[in-house]
């Protein structure tokens, strides 16, 4: 975010960048973990919604051949959007997500959801 949001010069010619004050005013005090959740809830339902002969569907869809490596598995981009489902109490996602405004709701509901 510092990065992004304009690093500042000062008279000397330096190069200082924002404080924490600052970057909070800047993105308007919203909590950018939760912001960035509901954006990825909003893309599943995108998703969810597309025609099946979509390439980004066919990849959501896609099962590798191979198995999965030995040991702890490695969490899937679709593992965390379910988990974060689950800790908002949402139940038959898909069915939900097939309904825009109703999938609206929930992704505006995360962005304020205390457990994400």
């Amino acid at each position: 975010m510092r990065r992004i949001l304009d690093p500042t010069q000062k008279a000397n010619g330096e190069w200082r960048l924002k404080t924490n004050e600052r970057l909070e005013k800047a993105i308007g005090y919203k909590n950018i973990v939760r912001h960035i959740k509901s954006k990825r809830l909003s893309w599943l339902g995108y998703v969810e919604r597309m025609p099946n002969d979509r390439v980004a569907k066919t990849i959501y869809k896609w099962k590798p051949y191979t198995r999965r490596p030995k040991g702890r598995p490695r969490l899937r981009w679709e593992d965390d959007v379910r988990n974060d489902l689950r800790k908002m109490g949402v139940k038959n996602w898909k069915r939900r997500s097939q309904e825009r405004k109703q999938w609206n709701e929930i992704t505006e509901q995360a962005k304020t959801h205390k457990e994400l």
